[in-house]
């Protein structure tokens, strides 16, 4: 393997240390290099002839793009096998064929965006453990250690290797880091001895920030507010009153039934609630009478670059492709989500990255392993709380071979939720506990009717 571009400063210094072991990993936020800095280290092993493949396990989504990194660095990829993690819950086939190939070779294992076998019980952790057993030579990638809590590292450190952390089993490990929560069972309430855990990692662990390594530009943030129709600010105010009585913030479900209906009425929907089970049905009988669709089209119609609208829901995706293609032209936007199968949405990518303008996609789907630096406008259209996948959708397009601006756009309906999500985002803040806050607070005073409060009707605003 021949190796064509150069390491930056930082990816030299996480070659220099974890060169010197066998296992490690490579917690490097987006952005900074991972890829390449992993294949300096599989090159070192692959020249002496300690490994003589590699196999690559990452995402499904980012496949075909962890392939064009490896081509953009290396000269042959014929040693490589890229597999997807998922595939590893259910294809028993692909399973079969891998046990064989680590048995036959000496394989060097890559487990990229690792935060995916962070839950110990699934059926794909199990089986990426088996494949371990027989792989000497062992890296996992993340852009951060844990995207919960320290309990994330057990699985992510079991594949590494479990001598490391020191425990056979989840169960001796939480018995010295984890406090459950009483009231809610399987919840993690805290985490104790977390010392102990970094201090066991450090040696085999690298971990840069980008803003310690890269010179990018900056982000510049903006969002733009806009008013719900009366009657759906009417439907809005109605769902809050009925759906807010059911809530109990020892049973997070109902909160989340709470959001997730106030979120669709804002999305444009008639939502129905029926012995606590949501239905809905459109609530616009004609696309642009949603004010929110019609704010995107006023954003869009002043920026002349390519743009990424991130949206949560799958219509909102397809209703928005729909409105950019009857305005600019079919093929002017493309969809990436769920929905679109593996080779299509690579097709796509190739699409945005060469002539079509706007890229509308999902930020799960299109959080991880993509690079869109050749883009710098991106839109939330809409978004949730998680503040994980907003981070890494974000650095999609802030990375390293970024040379413009990025600027970071909102659609935000004023006096409703969206304002609290994107408060919570900014503070990096979970909005499930930041509700649950506020009702204790609110029951604390024993004013039952102040959990109304969140429902503001002053001057006609509503502050959910």
């Amino acid at each position: 393997m021949i190796l064509k571009t150069e390491l930056y400063d930082h990816q030299i210094k996480a070659v220099e240390k974890l060169s010197k072991i066998k296992v490690g990993a490579l917690y490097m936020e987006q952005g900074t290099g991972k890829t390449r800095t992993a294949l300096e280290l599989i090159n070192l092993r692959y020249k002496d002839s300690k490994i003589n493949h590699i196999l690559w396990l990452c995402p499904c989504s980012v496949k075909r793009t962890i392939e064009k990194e490896i081509e953009k660095h290396a000269s042959t990829i014929d040693c490589i096998t890229i597999c997807g993690i998922e595939t590893l819950s259910s294809s028993t086939k692909t399973n079969v064929e891998l046990i064989r190939l680590v048995k036959d070779k000496n394989v060097y294992l890559i487990v990229d965006e690792s935060n995916l076998v962070k839950n110990h019980k699934a059926k794909r952790t199990q089986n990426i453990l088996r494949l371990a057993e027989d792989c000497k030579y062992k890296l996992i990638l993340n852009g951060t250690p844990i995207s919960r809590n320290e309990a994330d590292l057990f699985a992510q450190w079991q594949i590494v290797d479990w001598r490391i952390l020191g425990y056979h089993s989840f169960w001796s490990f939480s018995n010295n880091h984890v406090i459950w929560d009483e009231n809610v069972w399987g919840k993690i309430k805290d985490m104790r001895n977390v010392d102990y855990l970094v201090k066991k990692i450090s040696p085999y662990t690298y971990q840069v920030k980008k803003e310690e390594c890269t010179d990018l530009p900056s982000k510049v943030y903006k969002a733009y507010y806009y008013d719900l129709t009366t009657e759906q600010y009417v439907h809005y105010v109605q769902i809050a009153d009925e759906l807010m009585m059911e809530v109990d913030e020892l049973q997070p479900h109902t909160i989340y039934r709470l959001f997730t209906a106030l979120q669709n009425v804002i999305s444009g929907y008639n939502v129905y609630s029926n012995k606590g089970k949501l239905s809905k049905k459109p609530l616009f009988k004609n696309l642009l009478d949603n004010p929110r669709i019609r704010m995107l089209q006023d954003i869009i119609s002043r920026i002349d670059k390519k743009v990424i609208i991130f949206c949560k829901y799958t219509k909102e995706i397809n209703d928005i492709v729909k409105m950019i293609n009857d305005q600019y032209g079919e093929g002017a936007a493309i969809p990436f989500n769920g929905s679109v199968k593996q080779k299509e949405r690579q097709e796509n990518i190739d699409k945005f990255e060469e002539t079509t303008r706007f890229f509308v996609a999902n930020k799960v789907t299109a959080g991880y392993g993509l690079n869109l630096q050749f883009c710098h406008y991106v839109i939330y259209y809409s978004n949730d709380w998680d503040y994980a996948t907003r981070s890494q959708s974000e650095d999609r397009v802030h990375r390293i071979g970024q040379e413009n601006i990025v600027q970071i756009i909102d659609i935000c309906a004023d006096g409703t939720l969206d304002e609290r999500i994107l408060s919570c985002l900014r503070r990096k803040e979970n909005l499930v506990d930041s509700f649950k806050g506020l009702i204790q607070k609110m029951k604390d005073k024993k004013d039952l009717n102040a959990i109304k409060l969140w429902v503001n009707r002053k001057n006609k605003k509503c502050n959910f």
